[in-house]
C-alpha cells in the first residue's frame, strides 16, 4: 500500500512514474470549452491562440510531470464514425503531444472483447485510480477514488490492453 495520501494531495504533483488517462466517451461537456467547440464546429479548425490561453494550465502540468520523469499516457476509445467533439479533440491533440503526453486512439469496435471500466479514469503510479462519472450530455457529475490493490490492478490491466491495441495519434485517421 502506498505511503502517499492520494486523496489529500494533488496526484499530478505527487506521482512519481506514471499518469494514465482512459477516455471512453464520444462527447464531453468541459466547463469553459463551449466557445472553442462552437468555433470549431463553425470553421472546422481550432483557434491556436484561444487554445493556448485556455489550455495553458494543463500543458504546464504535463510538462512539469514529464520533466520529473513521469510518463503521461492518454488512451481514447472512440465510436466510428467519430462525433464532432472527437474531431475537436483530435484537432487539439498536437498540443498534448508537444507538452510530452503520449496519446493513442482505439476504435470502439476493436475494444469490444476487452473488459473495460464503465467510467473514464486517471491512474497514478499503478497505485491510485480516480473514476470520473458523467451525465448523458457529458457534464461531470462525480468522482470516486479507488485505492484497493486488486481493483487498481484490474484497471492497470484494462488500460494496458487498450494501449497495446490503440493507434498512436500520428497514425490515427478519423473515420
Amino acid at each position: 500500500m502506498s505511503q502517499r495520501d492520494w486523496t489529500a494531495d494533488d496526484p499530478f504533483e505527487v506521482c512519481r512514474s506514471s499518469a494514465v488517462h482512459l477516455e471512453l466517451r464520444d462527447v464531453y461537456g468541459v466547463p469553459g470549452e463551449a466557445e472553442r467547440f462552437a468555433l470549431f464546429q463553425q470553421t472546422g479548425r481550432r483557434d491556436p491562440d484561444l487554445d493556448r490561453v485556455k489550455r495553458a494550465g494543463w500543458m504546464t502540468t504535463v510538462r512539469d510531470m514529464v520533466a520529473r520523469g513521469v510518463v503521461v499516457r492518454r488512451a481514447r476509445v472512440v465510436s466510428e464514425p467519430v462525433t464532432d467533439y472527437i474531431k475537436f479533440e483530435h484537432a487539439g491533440t498536437e498540443d498534448n503531444l508537444n507538452a510530452g503526453e503520449l496519446v493513442r486512439w482505439l476504435p470502439r469496435h476493436q475494444a469490444a472483447d476487452l473488459l473495460l471500466p464503465a467510467a473514464d479514469l486517471w491512474m497514478w503510479d499503478d497505485e491510485a485510480v480516480q473514476f470520473t462519472f458523467f451525465s448523458g450530455d457529458g457534464q461531470v457529475v462525480g468522482r470516486e477514488w479507488c485505492l484497493e490493490p486488486k481493483a487498481v490492478e484490474a484497471v492497470r490491466s484494462a488500460f494496458e490492453a487498450v494501449w497495446e491495441r490503440a493507434v498512436p495519434h500520428e497514425q490515427y485517421t478519423l473515420r
